[in-house]
């Protein structure tokens, strides 16, 4: 069911249909500053708290999310490219530099190579017309296909598991199942393409030479039949 602007609210997650921008923001586990505990004695005299590694592949994360944010507004809208990809938050939530740059790096990737991406979602599930998935499984393929293709320092395993995640979070119940699908079928083409090709098997040597072949290893000529 559409609403009154025209936009499917079920396709919307980020709210971000017609011309109302983005979403608000989930919900933070962390206080607000005005709510947040003063520290203790014992705690202003420890100093300031030592923030925690953070770990590896967090900002790659980050910014499959955001780019998987972006695909789906310059998608789903009219919102021009470049201010999609100028953006320094997505559905209110501030991206850092890197990720935001990482991000835009990725969305212009799948835009360059859609014309290459979108026939393999096709030929992946024939029966999922591309432009008919929901706009968020789209875009989570789309993502995915082009790291699968290229981003060679991606393992396939990492490109496959990072979209059924994404896909489970912003889509909807059968989303995870469905992107995991057609992203294992495309990989175990892509595999099959990329292997290898495999050496001719040896020739059987024949036991015994042709008639009038004579002795290639001494050069002697076959002796001719005597006339009758």
């Amino acid at each position: 069911m559409r609403d009154e602007t025209g936009t499917d609210p079920s396709n919307d997650v980020w709210g971000i249909g017609g011309a109302q921008g983005a979403a608000p923001k989930p919900p933070r586990s962390e206080p607000a500053a005005s709510e947040a505990m003063p520290p203790t004695d014992a705690q202003a005299r420890q100093g300031p708290p030592v923030e925690a590694p953070r770990p590896i592949g967090v900002g790659r994360h980050q910014a499959r999310v955001a780019a998987v944010q972006m695909l789906f507004e310059v998608d789903a809208t009219d919102h021009p490219i470049e201010e999609v990809l100028d953006r320094e938050e997505i559905a209110d939530e501030e991206l850092p530099p890197p990720v935001s740059a990482q991000a835009a790096r990725l969305v212009r990737g799948v835009l360059a190579a859609q014309a290459e991406i979108d026939p393999r979602i096709f030929a992946a599930a024939p029966a999922f017309p591309v432009s008919q998935l929901p706009a968020v499984d789209r875009a989570v393929l789309r993502l995915a296909i082009h790291e699968l293709l290229n981003a060679p320092e991606v393992p396939v395993k990492t490109a496959i598991n990072e979209a059924v995640e994404i896909a489970k979070r912003f889509g909807g119940d059968s989303s995870g199942r469905f992107v995991n699908g057609v992203l294992g079928t495309i990989a175990s083409s892509l595999d099959s393409a990329r292997r290898p090709p495999q050496p001719a098997p040896p020739r059987p040597k024949g036991k015994g030479r042709g008639k009038g072949q004579g002795n290639r290893k001494t050069g002697t000529k076959p002796a001719k039949a005597p006339p009758s």
